[in-house]
């Protein structure tokens, strides 16, 4: 299905065409490769999120990839269940309440979206591109937000560009930065900027499982402190909005 009734016609052609089918195939076998000690990881959280709330431990959304096809993207629930109900397709906020414990970990590592390398075997999903974002939310950018349907020029990905330097979107100024980032990946993508990508993701993945680690090690004293020392609590930090 897609979101435009007729076929989008990619209107950023990058200037390493040759990339392209390379870039597939490449990041396909990465994905096979990483498939089972993922399904591995995923299975562990999954219980977790099974035992720490109510739910299914996974949920699907429906998002918009490579030109303006819609898909099921995978992700392990990280939120309560049925959190939409009374909102409907909405970013997450700072501080959401409806983001659970064990959630909030999942997102800060994002850890929630390895479900999403199904994705990339199915040919719906890079490893690297743009985010993909849902049909509800883009019916409204377009009009808001000139070129915005330049970033389904590439297939979105698991990480990116403007995911690696930005925070998730959370109003339009956000976006068009995030736009901005989309635009210049699709128009330069080249193994060497994948690399570099690749690297930054790896680094970012590492420093946020440790921060959650050093958290997860002090939570008790925390509630403790929190409980007979202050009357408000002092820990939490603005976090950056995180798409549901």
């Amino acid at each position: 299905m897609r979101l435009i009734a007729d076929a989008v016609e990619p209107a950023i052609r990058p200037e390493h065409p040759w990339y392209l089918p390379c870039k597939f195939v490449g990041e396909w076998v990465l994905a096979f490769a990483l498939a089972l000690p993922a399904a591995a990881l995923t299975a562990l959280l999954a219980v977790l999120v099974k035992l720490t709330s109510d739910g299914p431990a996974f949920y699907t959304q429906r998002r918009v990839g490579l030109g303006g096809r819609v898909f099921k993207m995978i992700k392990i629930r990280s939120m309560v269940q049925n959190c939409e109900s009374t909102t409907g397709a909405v970013w997450c906020g700072t501080d959401d309440p409806r983001v659970t414990r064990i959630g909030r970990v999942l997102r800060d590592t994002h850890l929630d979206e390895l479900p999403q390398i199904w994705n990339v075997l199915r040919g719906e999903m890079s490893l690297i591109g743009p985010r993909p974002e849902r049909p509800e939310i883009i019916a409204r950018l377009v009009n808001t937000i000139p070129n915005y349907l330049d970033r389904i020029s590439v297939r979105p990905g698991m990480t990116g560009l403007a995911q690696v330097q930005l925070p998730a979107d959370s109003d339009d100024n956000s976006v068009r930065r995030k736009l901005a980032c989309d635009r210049y990946y699709a128009l330069q993508l080249s193994p060497w900027l994948d690399l570099r990508i690749v690297v930054c993701t790896c680094l970012y993945l590492f420093s946020a499982v440790l921060k959650a680690l050093c958290h997860g090690l002090v939570s008790s004293c925390r509630r403790e402190i929190e409980r007979s020392f202050l009357d408000v609590s002092v820990f939490d930090e603005p976090r950056p909005a995180q798409n549901a």
